[in-house]
């Protein structure tokens, strides 16, 4: 990006966070502020730049961190961006308004009753997602993540909705735990977390993953051997001094395309699709009660093909957890490019379409509902 002014050209290529001495900036703003020229507020706010790109010498102290615990991070690309606006603003009445707003977004944090999101700083965010189309790369394999256990979802479902729909120290429930990836990433988050899982293997692996994630936050992580379908929710929450959660995420098996156990109990072993559907229903039954009102709820589900018939097992699934009163919020479409099932086979399932008349499955659905009690 270049910004041009008075015959001068600064190259800007800012790829980190910039360390900013808090006064000195609000100091400077509000000195260019009470400026009552357009020109002359333009070459202040170029000495800005200048100095944070380091083309100039630092007279106005703003890299200065002799006062401990005043300094503000703030990404270098939002701040140029921030600061480019003052100076294309085409009134001085427009100018000033956008340094106020500058000004604000550095001393007022805003947040909403859901999350830790600063309002006044929303450009920040640019790595959370709102959009309902959600074209993941590679799933985050850092730290304790793997994908070892077939049929996990990839972090980043869980990372996106805990960093919009929760705030740090809120519990967050998941009762199809699996290996841990939700609660690996409560962990990160500052999240306490929830899990319940069938199988007694897969608890041990959980409790394995789970550990090997740091704690930096010190955060509570509960592991429920047991069934979601028949679980008092509210009863075993109570054991541990937990009164309700704040956000709850589902990622069911999608009916009997993995069979994760011989476990008559387990989901994927349901013998129709209405048998699969109830149980469903009962886990969604069972954890409304522990639920805050008016917070979230999200099921991760994809669909089944079968004897030459694609099943709507997402849209089945979306419509038993709103005949519970729920709200829909959104419908979002996440993509996969591979799974362990069609690994190394795309030419074969490309073929296997052409000749079916059916088209691959590449998406899956996330659906995002809020509980309201009426």
């Amino acid at each position: 990006m270049v910004i041009e002014m008075e015959n001068e050209t600064l190259p800007f290529d800012w790829e980190q966070d910039s360390i900013i001495n808090k006064s000195s900036l609000l100091e400077v703003l509000t000195n260019i502020e009470e400026l009552d020229e357009k020109n002359r507020i333009q070459t202040e706010v170029l000495k800005i730049l200048k100095i944070l790109k380091n083309t100039s010498k630092d007279d106005l102290g703003l890299l200065n961190f002799s006062n401990n615990g005043d300094t503000l991070t703030i990404k270098k690309d939002t701040l140029l961006e921030e600061l480019k606006q003052i100076l294309e603003a085409q009134t001085i009445e427009r100018t000033k308004y956008y340094i106020s707003r500058l000004k604000k977004s550095l001393t007022v944090v805003k947040t909403s009753k859901i999350n830790d999101i600063n309002l006044n700083r929303w450009k920040e965010y640019d790595d959370i997602i709102t959009d309902s189309l959600w074209v993941l790369d590679k799933r985050d394999a850092s730290g304790a993540h793997n994908a070892g256990y077939w049929g996990n979802f990839i972090p980043q479902i869980p990372n996106q909705f805990l960093r919009r729909y929760t705030k740090q120290g809120e519990w967050v429930l998941d009762p199809f735990l699996g290996s841990g990836t939700t609660l690996i990433e409560c962990r990160r988050l500052g999240r306490n977390g929830v899990g319940v899982e069938l199988q007694n293997e897969v608890v041990e692996l959980a409790n394995k993953n789970i550990s090997a994630e740091g704690n930096i936050f010190n955060v509570r992580t509960e592991i429920i051997n047991g069934d979601s379908t028949v679980l008092n929710f509210k009863q075993e929450l109570e054991k541990r001094g937990i009164k309700s959660v704040q956000f709850v995420i589902m990622h069911p098996p999608y009916w009997d395309i993995i069979k994760f156990s011989d476990n008559k109990k387990d989901l994927s072993n349901a013998q129709s699709v209405e048998e699969f559907l109830n149980l469903f229903g009962n886990v969604v039954d069972h954890t409304c009660d522990v639920l805050d009102n008016g917070r979230y709820f999200a099921v991760v589900i994809g669909d089944k093909y079968s004897q030459g018939e694609w099943i709507p097992l997402g849209f089945y699934t979306m419509n038993e957890v709103l005949k519970r009163g729920y709200v829909l919020k959104s419908t979002i479409v996440k993509n996969f490019e591979e799974t362990k099932g069609k690994m190394n086979q795309k030419e074969l399932w490309r073929y296997r379409a052409l000749v079916g008349g059916f088209y691959v499955f590449k998406h899956e659905y996330i659906f995002l509902f809020k509980k309201e009690t009426k």
